[in-house]
């Protein structure tokens, strides 16, 4: 039913109206607030599961309007810095790591220039949207003069939209639960960079759900093979049982834009 057909007064019209109502005890008390305009109400311990519900409608509505298909995403630590602002990195190796600032948003821009000769639809980069490699992703869409999606998440640090974000598709959230879930439900693939437990948790997140077929197989591409073999000993996992020897056959590493590149083309093949 379109807006002209509708035959009831539209949420906001009430919304307008009540402000004009006389100023009386009655209507100066909590109670007499509309349902969906009352702020404490919403945020309420009972409404949990409807905020949950608006987390996953916002966003999917916002980006099926705009028609956006599939995704690529970018995962990757909020704390590494640009190549030229490496000397003011906390650790020697975050100033090493610098160089995949760099290659994420080669990657994302070369991503979204092959992506908008198609429409600007498909293998749309997406973001957590903070700093680090969040940011390199979003910066190398906007250089390739392309849009990008950015899901935030209220945090006490680190995590506010950064410059590069594309306003109109800068989401925020409260629940890590839904924002997970957007970021894989439209994945056509996932890059992974260095980063720590967030990092961490969003590639084991992935892995766990193809592995169980909960999501269908994927490229994940580990950019940096020396740091990931440092900090996780998957041979020995396999060797445990506690994975298949083909469960490490999940992912690829790389270590360029150019890699991934190549990889996505051939998966697409």
């Amino acid at each position: 039913m379109t807006r002209s057909q509708k035959t009831f007064p539209s949420a906001k019209s009430d919304i307008q109206q009540a402000k004009s109502m006389p100023d009386t005890p009655q209507t100066r008390s909590p109670v007499y607030r509309l349902a969906f305009a009352d702020s404490d109400f919403l945020c309420s311990d009972e409404l949990r599961p409807m905020r949950i519900q608006l987390e996953m409608l916002k966003p999917e509505m916002v980006l099926s309007e705009r028609g956006i298909e599939s995704t690529i995403v970018l995962f990757g630590g909020a704390r590494i810095p640009e190549p030229a602002k490496k000397d003011k990195a906390r650790t020697k190796t975050l100033a090493e790591l610098s160089k995949y600032y760099d290659e994420a948003r080669e990657f994302s821009r070369l991503m979204t220039l092959e992506s908008m000769e198609n429409g600007g639809r498909k293998n749309v980069i997406v973001t957590g949207g903070g700093p680090g490699v969040m940011e390199a992703g979003n910066r190398g869409a906007a250089d390739a003069g392309g849009s990008s999606i950015s899901l935030n998440i209220v945090l006490p640090h680190e995590q506010a939209p950064n410059e590069y974000c594309t306003p109109d598709l800068c989401f925020n959230f409260h629940y890590f639960a839904t924002r997970k879930i957007h970021f894989l439900m439209r994945a056509k693939a996932v890059t992974i960079f260095p980063g720590g437990f967030g990092t961490l948790d969003e590639m084991f997140e992935t892995l766990t759900l193809i592995q169980t077929k909960r999501m269908e197989r994927i490229p994940v591409i580990l950019f940096g093979e020396k740091f990931w073999r440092s900090i996780i000993n998957w041979e020995a996992l396999a060797e445990a049982g506690t994975i298949s020897d083909e469960d490490i056959g999940l992912f690829h590493f790389v270590e360029t834009a150019a890699e991934a590149m190549d990889i996505l083309s051939r998966a697409d093949s």
